[in-house]
């Protein structure tokens, strides 16, 4: 008789596809970022380059959604709200980034259970943070 083998919880950055559909997702991110009229406010508080911030967002986005933790490898604890305090985060640059965030998401991940899944902790996270008003 064989030993039991243990079950691996499928993570959601498996499930969605992994590097190549995280990579996309943020790439498709940006490119609306830079694009969007309703994303000024956002893109506003962001360096000229965004090349950067793209790879910031990637290596957290794959540890948030169950992948290798890159960004704390890298970077230690993401701290957000830390991180961002110089950023001037209003209501405008929250809705910005979610639009964004939202339509990536929308094109990039195809099963539309997941998006769900995915979006509502997110915009949690965006609103909180806030840090202005």
């Amino acid at each position: 008789m064989s030993e039991p083998t243990a079950i691996s919880p499928i993570t959601l950055y498996a499930a969605i596809g992994g590097e190549p559909t995280v990579r996309a997702l943020v790439a498709r991110f940006y490119q609306l970022m830079d694009t969007l009229p309703e994303a000024k406010a956002c893109r506003d508080v962001h360096p000229p380059s965004l090349e950067g911030s793209a790879e910031k967002l990637y290596e957290y986005f794959t540890g948030y959604l169950g992948g290798p933790q890159l960004y704390v490898e890298k970077r230690g604890h993401p701290m957000l709200r830390r991180r961002h305090f110089l950023a001037p985060i209003g209501p405008a640059e929250r809705d910005g980034w979610l639009v964004c965030f939202n339509r990536a998401l929308d094109e990039t991940v195809e099963n539309a259970t997941l998006r769900e899944v995915i979006r509502e902790p997110v915009r949690k996270l965006a609103d909180h943070m806030r840090n202005k008003a």
